[in-house]
């Protein structure tokens, strides 16, 4: 169903009340920033205009009761979503890929050729390079590409996860490119972040990636507030609190493998960063 524009709005205005009520009537939409307005979105244009009719009536959201009975709101199917969310939908295609090739993290001779730094296994050790070395061999890939190495199923799960959740956000308030952008980036960032920290090692995953979504959802939300990086109420906090029982080291005293906490950190910090860009630049637009 083709997607109709039913509001054209300055970025100023505050939509956050009447999405509240589309969410809970369950008015499939989206709302996207184009030329310095905020444009919310819905399929169909006999919906289109019962929900124009609603605004006019409640801006502000209040307690509008329901849509008038003539409209049956359309749920987006997860084809739609797909299209809508074709960046999000081709990263975590190729992470699935990677996760296949590499054989759920098994596969360590696949593996070396993704990993931040070259290595060797003999026997039971591994022996890895430094990273200047990596590098001076042209290797330039391996800066980015461990964020698709994924160790165990469950790992992949959780990553792919918050990635649909987050970044389908991004691409919408951002659009594709912008969230392109940001997702190698905080790849850059937290690979970097873990090698600082640890030295030559073998880690990989989205969830440096994901801290970063994260913290720049949250600052651009603080500044520029738009119902697109409205996170669920304790997700912030549930996030967080998983990072500082990370750190504490528990995981590996139980045996349970060695977290890159570093990596999430840093990912978290350049988050923060772009999100403070990005929302004083909306903020300034607006």
């Amino acid at each position: 169903m083709t997607a109709v524009v039913v509001l054209r709005l300055p970025l100023d205005r505050d939509l956050s009340g009447f999405i509240a009520l589309l969410q809970r009537l369950r008015v499939p939409h989206r709302v996207s920033e184009e030329g310095g307005e905020q444009v919310l979105w819905v399929p169909g244009q006999e919906l289109a205009e019962q929900v124009r009719e609603l605004y006019a009536r409640h801006p502000q959201g209040d307690d509008a009761g329901e849509l008038p009975p003539s409209v049956s709101p359309v749920r987006e199917s997860f084809a739609t979503q797909l299209r809508s969310s074709p960046v999000t939908a081709l990263m975590l295609l190729t992470t699935f890929i990677v996760f296949a090739v590499t054989l759920a993290g098994e596969n360590f001779s696949t593996i070396r050729w993704l990993s931040f730094v070259d290595f060797r296994l003999d026997g039971e050790h591994i022996y890895l390079t430094y990273l200047d070395a990596t590098l001076g061999s042209g290797q330039w890939w391996r800066l980015i590409t461990p964020m698709l190495i994924h160790f165990g199923w469950l790992h992949l799960a959780m990553n792919s996860l918050w990635y649909w959740e987050l970044g389908r956000r991004i691409e919408f308030r951002q659009g594709a490119i912008g969230l392109l952008g940001l997702t190698l980036l905080f790849g850059l960032a937290s690979n970097f972040a873990q090698y600082w920290w640890a030295g030559p090692s073998l880690f990989g995953g989205l969830s440096g990636v994901l801290y970063g979504l994260l913290g720049h959802c949250w600052i651009y939300q603080r500044l520029a507030p738009n119902p697109a990086y409205r996170l669920p109420p304790g997700v912030l906090v549930m996030m967080l609190a998983w990072l500082l029982i990370c750190m504490t080291g528990i995981f590996e005293l139980l045996q349970f493998g060695a977290i890159a906490n570093a990596a999430h950190v840093g990912g978290l910090l350049t988050g923060c960063l772009t999100g403070l860009l990005g929302g004083m630049l909306a903020r300034r637009s607006a």
